[in-house]
């Protein structure tokens, strides 16, 4: 698990900016970023260590959001052939990244859920295929959550600071109210994990641990 060191005047002043009160759980999605098997399985290009550690937060939160009513949604990054949404050409040409992108393809082990997560029949399965899943191209989840009256996101998954801060900040600029769960993402170190919740809390989204949030959920 990462070891958080927020700086306590930071914390502090995002509290004062970006605070929610209260959840409706009606009109609240969990997202659940990326936690696909090449993220989590060491061999992997993809292999964020710190992802395998957030596992039994991310299944807290969904049984919490399923039972007060809400919507759970797992992302799927995904590599596809093609000229508008594949990757950008000029990054699919770098040799380093080849097996990186070969192993989110549809088809591919890696690209699955991961085991560990707890998927149930209700919850909604989106791929995207940019950082961001709220981009028009990179996803339908902005149409997904929009035509269920959903206006409340909390974001989970990996990596911290490249899919869950992109989708995070994209969600905020698309006036959802955005919850970031600092101890329910991961990324490759501790310092690019806490810097992004520095950028989260300075004006994108509520910033709280897994402990802090269900409380919420459950009383929504």
């Amino acid at each position: 698990m990462h070891e958080i060191t927020w700086p306590a005047d930071e914390a502090e002043r995002a509290r004062s900016m970006n605070r929610f009160d209260r959840i409706e759980p009606a009109r609240t999605a969990l997202i659940v970023i990326d936690l696909q098997v090449a993220f989590l399985e060491e061999g992997y290009t993809a292999y964020c260590r710190h992802a395998p550690d957030i596992l039994p937060n991310v299944n807290r939160l969904a049984r919490a959001v399923r039972e007060a009513g809400g919507l759970v949604v797992y992302t799927r990054h995904t590599t596809l052939d093609d000229p508008v949404r594949g990757p950008p050409p000029w990054q699919r040409q770098m040799p380093n990244l080849a097996s990186y992108f070969a192993s989110l393809e549809p088809d591919a082990p890696g690209h699955a859920l991961h085991e560990g997560l707890d998927v149930r029949p209700q919850d909604l399965i989106v791929d995207k295929v940019r950082y961001s899943a709220f981009l028009p191209i990179s996803s339908s989840l902005d149409a997904d959550l929009r035509a269920r009256g959903i206006d409340t996101v909390i974001i989970t998954g990996t990596v911290t600071n490249v899919c869950c801060e992109s989708s995070a900040r994209d969600a905020h600029m698309l006036n959802y109210k955005v919850f970031f769960v600092s101890d329910a993402n991961a990324a490759g170190t501790d310092e690019a994990h806490n810097a992004t919740l520095a950028n989260m809390g300075l004006l994108f989204a509520d910033v709280r641990r897994t402990e802090e949030l269900l409380p919420l959920i459950e009383v929504g």
